[in-house]
């Protein structure tokens, strides 16, 4: 059964088929993917497809991504989830994307607190990673309010359009929590 979590403003729940037009209506510009590690989409099929890996990695224990809707509206704004769990070593790496129309408004953040929230309690994790661009900002500041201690750089970890990026990897464990 797919967990669906609460805050004061939102609603995550699982995404679903009916979602690849909204996940595809802001995957598919460079603002959004240019620190995602992944070119923007031209065509629905990829979100589509997206939403199928979403479905598949639940189904085999190897991630959790939630639909990100406002309570009273219908229809997902973003995305957010635990990538790359490993239940034996009880830990994952928490990822998200959101539609610009949303971004600077606090949905993420307070959408990640209940995600990372989820995984300590719910999942047991003792660790929870996160991968992000050097030059992410936004994401670099909103990591750090959340606890995530930085533990280095991953040099050349990510292409994007080709181009090699680095990153600063990070962990969130109950010890920093």
């Amino acid at each position: 059964m797919f967990p669906i979590l609460e805050t004061e403003r939102l609603r995550l729940r699982e995404i679903t088929e009916e979602d690849a037009e909204a996940i595809f209506s802001y995957f598919s510009q460079d603002i959004v993917t240019r620190f995602y590690g992944q070119e923007s989409f031209v065509s629905i099929e990829q979100a589509k497809r997206f939403v199928e890996l979403f479905s598949k990695n639940f189904a085999e224990k190897r991630g959790i991504r939630w639909g990100i809707e406002r309570k009273g509206t219908k229809g997902i704004i973003g995305t957010i989830g635990l990538n790359a769990w490993m239940p034996k070593h009880k830990r994952a790496e928490i990822g998200y994307d959101l539609h610009p129309d949303y971004w600077r408004k606090g949905y993420t953040s307070e959408a990640a607190e209940k995600v990372l929230s989820y995984g300590m309690k719910e999942l047991g994790l003792t660790r929870i990673g996160a991968i992000v661009f050097v030059e992410n900002t936004a994401s670099n500041q909103m990591i750090k309010k959340l606890g995530f201690q930085r533990e280095g750089i991953l040099k050349n970890y990510i292409y994007q359009n080709g181009v090699p990026y680095d990153t600063y990897v990070y962990s969130l464990t109950p010890e920093n929590k």
